[in-house]
């Protein structure tokens, strides 16, 4: 009789939970999400505190086993400490596991999460695994463009998502394992080895299962080849995954949001591949000794990596000033919408020069591709451009007055952190634990995502009844 009660009672509780936590989800998607997101940070940030965890069997302290579960959650790929050779098999293990579940977005985690406590994919479940392919979505009222993904299709972006992951690591792992067993890496070392790197390539993390990490493998183009497919994978995000599946060979079908985000990656690998050509090509310590088709290939390597990619096959440090600050630009840009890679995003870029464009022809509507994009994504686009720049300033000076380092050393690794990059001049694993915390939290902020986190923040349901008298201010 007793344990036939304690069985009734155990589930009157889980049910009382799943109650609870469908209540949470319903009331405010946004907050849920970043909830379960934090979450998941801080339960990693256990498992690395772990003896287990380390290589040495030493608990890892507070800070850097923080910094490197945000750093995992988050997809960056900064380090305080080295990760080749400061944790263990389970360590690894923690770290492969995150960076999967953090890749895959805040809103589609909780969604996901909802529909296993729930049973079942509702709509708000919907909307909220919509809006990681879509932000306009988290805001009341309808949403007017034609959508990345209609919400009849969210079903099968969760599935896209899930396989593509999977199809695409496995391939690329696939085909880095023969490279690595010729270049004479014992069977098991070549195994864990070429499916760690295909994962840290698609969910452009960049992480290096190497203490040494790419300097080995500079020149061998077919490894770093199939990390540039990885990461250019990961960073145009699930729903143009989820497009290109669906019609390869048919571009007028696909929507918008696709377009842009392909051309807008396109221009931008090229002219980085460019710039660093132009500012390195007489830079002895970088590409000064190295012949034009090496120079051109690293060139593309490195423009490809700051999509949020993350590796390096030079030191960053060694790069003139001028290519530093090439780089920011790019790392601050990032990759796509719901994709893997961080940063403003390639579609907001593109929705800021079509509106300076139509501005400068004396258009009253923003136009790309044969359709017309209202005048509300603008709005949002400038709003997560200017949240993005004031958490890279605010960041920057705390860290500046912390730390009392150089600026462009300062700036460099901020940025990286907000774009959730990885590339680093060395600054990161030298930083004192209060600025630890403060580069954590940059990277918090910027996988989260501006505008997920002004949602969670806002009354995004407030509405106002009254119009006030309008006028115009002088700008310019």
């Amino acid at each position: 009789m007793s344990s036939r009660g304690d069985g009734v009672g155990v589930l009157s509780a889980v049910r009382r939970a799943r109650v609870a936590f469908a209540g949470v989800s319903r009331r405010s998607p946004a907050r849920f999400a970043i909830l379960i997101f934090t979450s998941l940070i801080l339960i990693f940030t256990v498992l690395f505190m772990l003896p287990i965890s380390a290589a040495d069997g030493a608990p890892t302290p507070i800070a850097d086993a923080l910094f490197s579960a945000v750093s995992v959650i988050c997809v960056t790929g900064l380090a305080t400490v080295d990760m080749a050779t400061h944790w263990s098999l389970f360590g690894h293990v923690v770290i492969y596991v995150g960076v999967q579940i953090g890749a895959i977005g805040v809103l589609t985690v909780a969604s996901i999460l909802g529909m296993v406590v729930s049973r079942r994919l509702g709509l708000r479940s919907r909307l909220m695994a919509a809006s990681d392919t879509n932000p306009l979505r988290a805001h009341a009222g309808p949403v007017p463009e034609g959508q990345a993904v209609r919400l009849g299709e969210v079903g099968g972006l969760l599935t896209t998502v899930a396989v593509s992951a999977l199809a695409i690591e496995f391939v690329i792992g696939a085909l880095l394992l023969p490279r690595l067993l010729i270049d004479g890496i014992p069977v098991g070392d070549a195994f864990f080895d070429a499916f760690y790197y295909s994962a840290m390539a698609f969910t452009n993390t960049g992480f290096s299962p190497n203490a040494s990490g790419l300097a080995p493998f500079a020149g061998d183009y077919w490894l770093l080849t199939l990390l540039m497919v990885g990461v250019f994978c990961g960073s145009i995000g699930f729903p143009v995954i989820y497009a290109l599946t669906r019609n390869p060979w048919h571009p007028r079908r696909w929507s918008l949001h696709v377009k842009l985000t392909l051309v807008t990656t396109g221009i931008l690998l090229a002219l980085g591949t460019v710039l660093y050509i132009a500012l390195e090509f007489d830079n002895p310590r970088t590409f000064g000794d190295k012949s034009a088709g090496t120079t051109i290939f690293q060139s593309l390597f490195l423009s490809t990596m700051t999509r949020s990619g993350g590796f390096s096959t030079i030191d960053m440090a060694h790069l003139h000033d001028s290519t530093l600050l090439v780089t920011d630009m790019l790392m601050f840009i990032g990759g796509g919408s719901a994709s893997t890679a961080g940063g403003l995003k390639v579609t907001t870029l593109a929705v800021l020069f079509l509106a300076a464009v139509a501005e400068a022809r004396g258009k009253r509507s923003m136009e790309a591709f044969g359709r017309r994009i209202p005048s509300d994504v603008l709005r949002l686009a400038v709003s997560v451009a200017l949240w993005g720049a004031t958490i890279v300033a605010v960041a920057s000076v705390v860290i500046l007055q912390i730390t009392k380092a150089n600026l462009s050393h300062v700036l460099f690794e901020v940025i990286s952190a907000f774009a959730t990059c990885g590339l680093s001049i060395g600054l990161t694993e030298h930083l004192p634990d209060s600025a630890k915390y403060v580069l954590a939290v940059t990277m918090w902020m910027g996988r989260v995502g501006t505008v997920t986190l002004a949602v969670a923040l806002a009354q995004s349901q407030r509405r106002q009844l009254f119009t006030r008298p309008e006028e115009r201010p002088i700008v310019g």
